[in-house]
């Protein structure tokens, strides 16, 4: 006799109907649930208080909405990072923690109790919940494509007030919010080419452009894969228009880079070991200019600003900085004056000098080690499918961005938020593994894992399943057909 028809028919279309379905969803499955991922709230409450411009003095302390929102969400923190919803700690958390810590003890060093208590208690809210609250609330590519999707979204909300702002020399932005309440009000009038350089709510129109600039990769790369063609384009184009507004040099310069990058990553797609060779040649290049130009080649970087002025006095802060620190190594100057000429502004546009003058070397170490450890920490994943790979690439361009405007630029209130707050949204890619095999898992390799799982069998069986599963009871012989 031959074996039942059920035995070739019935059992196929379970195991590819109903395991293949149920195991692995399709892609239309997969762009669904993707588009119905929300930022998760308490990053949302944060990034609404961001945006908002408005000042509160509660007696000596000024508060901002964004202050009073990292107050609200510290303990959260804390809850959250018990629970271990961070994942398991990492070096760049511990450099973080101890980071905040010394400036506490750095400030304490200096001044004594009470201004620490109020100077350094901000100093360690502004960086430990900003960070630790994306630590804990980005962990997979949904959470951070709602979070690239959220800032993209108020950069364009933006652009309209950031165009009648450098065409007007108005900031409509600023004025209605001050109909509120108390703004931070207008630092800055100055234009270039004619136009007004784009503050908006920021402190200073440099630090507009340092900000939305560092969100245009994350907008091309990371939401522009779920927009058609002309739409990612658009958007993208539109993202970095708002930032170049603010015509700052820094923030120009760290766009192009960002652009470079992202031409560089999609030429050289298929060539092994492209990140180490862009990355060799341009250490090559610089190492020439320094041996064979007749100035230091921070002189020569800074001479690309728009304002040759700004540029020397930013090669005078890298001077007189360094010896700040020297003088001062272990608790730095905390708010008091540093070794600089009196004839020099007290301000320190140098965000990698400015936490080693301020709180001593041990501080500008550990906050420059943690940026380097989360850098590290994603690059060392391996290996990642196509969309964890472009997640990657796009955070960590953004912060090549953030690195090298830090150069020229100081990340203080808002800016510094939100820098700590990008910088530990991406972490979660640190701890992806993918599946090597992803898409050419076939009938035969699902079911052979899952009768790894069924009793009796020790999960060592070495048959072939599907075969083993389907074998018809009686062979029949070549040519016979079934009844």
């Amino acid at each position: 006799m031959s074996a039942p028809a059920t035995s070739r028919a019935i059992l196929p279309q379970r195991v590819a109907g109903a395991v293949l379905r149920d195991r692995w969803p399709t892609l239309a499955r997969a762009k669904a649930a993707t588009r119905s991922s929300h930022l998760h709230w308490a990053v949302a409450f944060l990034l609404i208080t961001w945006v908002m411009p408005f000042v509160i003095y509660a007696g000596p302390i000024r508060l901002t909405p964004y202050r009073i929102a990292l107050i609200v969400l510290f303990m959260p923190c804390l809850v959250w990072l018990a629970q271990g919803r961070a994942g398991r700690p990492r070096l760049a958390d511990v450099l973080i923690l101890l980071f905040g810590i010394w400036c506490l003890i750095s400030l304490t060093a200096v001044h004594g109790v009470a201004i620490a208590a109020q100077t350094g208690g901000i100093q360690l809210l502004e960086t430990l919940t900003p960070y630790f609250l994306a630590r804990c609330c980005i962990r997979n590519a949904d959470d951070f494509l709602a979070l690239v999707r959220m800032l993209s979204i108020v950069v364009l909300t933006l652009a309209p007030f950031a165009v009648i702002e450098t065409v007007t020399g108005r900031n409509i932005y600023m004025e209605l919010a001050s109909y509120i309440y108390q703004t931070t009000g207008i630092t800055d009038k100055e234009t270039r080419w004619g136009l007004r350089r784009v503050q908006l709510f920021f402190d200073h129109p440099i630090l507009s452009g340092v900000c939305l600039g560092s969100v245009l990769t994350l907008t091309h790369i990371v939401w522009g894969r779920e927009l058609t063609f002309v739409r990612r384009w658009m958007r993208s184009s539109a993202v970095g228009i708002t930032a170049a507004l603010s015509l700052s040099s820094g923030p120009l310069g760290a766009m192009i880079i960002q652009i470079g990058l992202m031409i560089w990553d999609r030429v050289t797609r298929r060539i092994p070991g492209r990140w180490v060779i862009l990355i060799s040649t341009a250490a090559l290049m610089l190492l020439a200019i320094q041996l064979m130009a007749k100035r230091p080649l921070i002189n020569i970087l800074l001479s690309y600003a728009f304002e040759p002025q700004s540029a020397f006095f930013r090669t005078l802060i890298w001077e007189y900085g360094t010896r700040s620190v020297a003088s001062y190594p272990w608790f730095g100057v905390g708010m008091g004056a540093w070794v600089r000429p009196e004839w020099m502004p007290p301000s320190v546009d140098m965000f990698w000098l400015y936490n080693a003058i301020t709180y001593g070397l041990p501080a500008g170490l550990l906050f420059f080690g943690a940026f380097a450890a989360a850098l590290m920490a994603v690059i060392s994943t391996r290996p990642l499918d196509a969309r964890h790979t472009d997640y990657r690439t796009a955070y960590l361009i953004s912060m090549a961005s953030w690195f090298l405007t830090g150069w020229a630029v100081h990340f203080w209130n808002g800016t510094y938020v939100f820098f700590l707050l990008l910088l530990g949204s991406g972490m979660w890619l640190g701890d992806v593994t993918a599946d090597p095999e992803g898409p050419k898992r076939t009938a035969r390799t699902v079911v052979a894992r899952r009768s790894q799982s069924v009793p009796g069998n020790g999960g060592h069986s070495t048959e072939r399943p599907l075969e083993r599963k389907l074998e018809p009871v009686n062979r029949p012989s070549r040519g016979r057909r079934d009844r």
